[in-house]
């Protein structure tokens, strides 16, 4: 592949808009096409950029090489193929799927195509969860003994209302889905895939707009032996308060912290010390809420490299899809 790769984009809500916008920046990328259901959104479109109201159209008219998948988390299989059938690389956001076995669906279209699929999950580039994947990779903190996931988030009544699938059971499928699968990937990313779950779930503050739980613990039982703990809520008053993981190994202690995993808390390790990282102004800012850190642009500067430049995934379609095996797995023991 030569040139400038051509991107289009499925979806121009919150998360398309940022797609667009590292796609426009990154001088090794174009922007050929944009498509969304909503025409209303036609008026924050950037300039000079056909727009389209469906992806059929789009992948009719539009000559690409890549699409970001970037609508509601139940249509991510459906945009996925579809994109990947035309012959597209397909950039998919969180969640992968809504299940393993749309992801096994995914992972057939691509391998029929020739094509590659990229999953999104940005927060695996935030400069605290590298520093502490580096200790781990060269095996500075030992044996791990237990990890401790704290995601303490808000989420109120205006951003159920400003759409029709946050909070449906069916187009959402709930919290580990839509807020925090980043840090189940995290601590996949950093401590392998787990063998069990127990745990439980529970709706309280959300009941009157949502189907789908808003708070939940969980022991998790890791392929290595650790043990780890993860909690999370979006009732949190007002404002987002936490998402932190903390790790207890044989050769250390280290806390990533912050709202977003964005600052290194504590540490207390038999090498030397990390850095001291707090990256203060990265989180996705939709107005009415945060999100996770935004590191979009170096998930499209990836594509970049993986396409033009034979370097790795930084997240690929199995990690994509053993995400979802760990969110299943994890409902289901709630839920039994």
């Amino acid at each position: 592949m030569q040139g400038k790769i051509q991107f289009c984009v499925v979806g121009f809500g919150n998360i398309g808009r940022r797609h667009v916008k590292h796609i426009l920046d990154n001088p090794s990328t174009e922007l050929v096409g944009v498509c969304d259901t909503n025409p209303a959104v036609k008026d924050k479109m950037p300039t000079g950029i056909p727009f389209f109201d469906t992806i059929e159209e789009l992948l009719q008219k539009v000559k690409a090489d890549v699409i970001c998948i970037c609508t509601p988390n139940y249509l991510h299989e459906k945009h996925t193929i579809a994109g990947l059938n035309a012959g597209l690389h397909t950039v998919v956001e969180k969640p992968m799927a809504m299940s393993v076995a749309e992801c096994d669906n995914m992972i057939a279209a691509a391998n029929k195509a020739g094509k590659t699929i990229f999953a999104v999950k940005q927060n695996r580039y935030n400069p605290p969860v590298q520093a502490v994947k580096a200790l781990l990779d060269k095996k500075e903190l030992g044996e791990i003994y237990m990890m401790q996931i704290n995601c303490f988030w808000n989420r109120g009544g205006t951003y159920y209302s400003e759409s029709d699938w946050h909070g449906s059971k069916l187009k959402d499928g709930g919290c580990l889905f839509t807020q925090f699968s980043h840090f189940i990937d995290i601590f996949y990313y950093l401590n392998g895939s787990v063998l069990s779950s127990i745990g439980k779930i529970e709706n309280f503050a959300h009941r009157h707009n949502t189907e789908v739980e808003d708070s939940g613990s969980f022991v998790l039982k890791a392929n290595n032996s650790a043990i780890i703990n993860f909690n999370f809520t979006t009732c949190s008053y007002k404002k987002n308060m936490e998402g932190s993981i903390t790790i207890f190994a044989d050769n250390g202690t280290v806390k990533i912290g912050g709202q977003y995993l964005n600052t290194i808390d504590y540490q207390s390790l038999a090498t030397a010390e990390l850095p001291n990282i707090n990256i203060t102004a990265k989180a996705n800012d939709y107005g009415l809420y945060q999100g996770s850190m935004s590191n979009h642009d170096k998930v499209i500067q990836n594509v970049v490299d993986v396409l033009l430049h034979g370097e790795p995934i930084m997240t690929t379609a199995e990690d994509g899809k053993e995400v979802l095996r760990i969110i299943e797995m994890m409902y289901e023991s709630a839920r039994g």
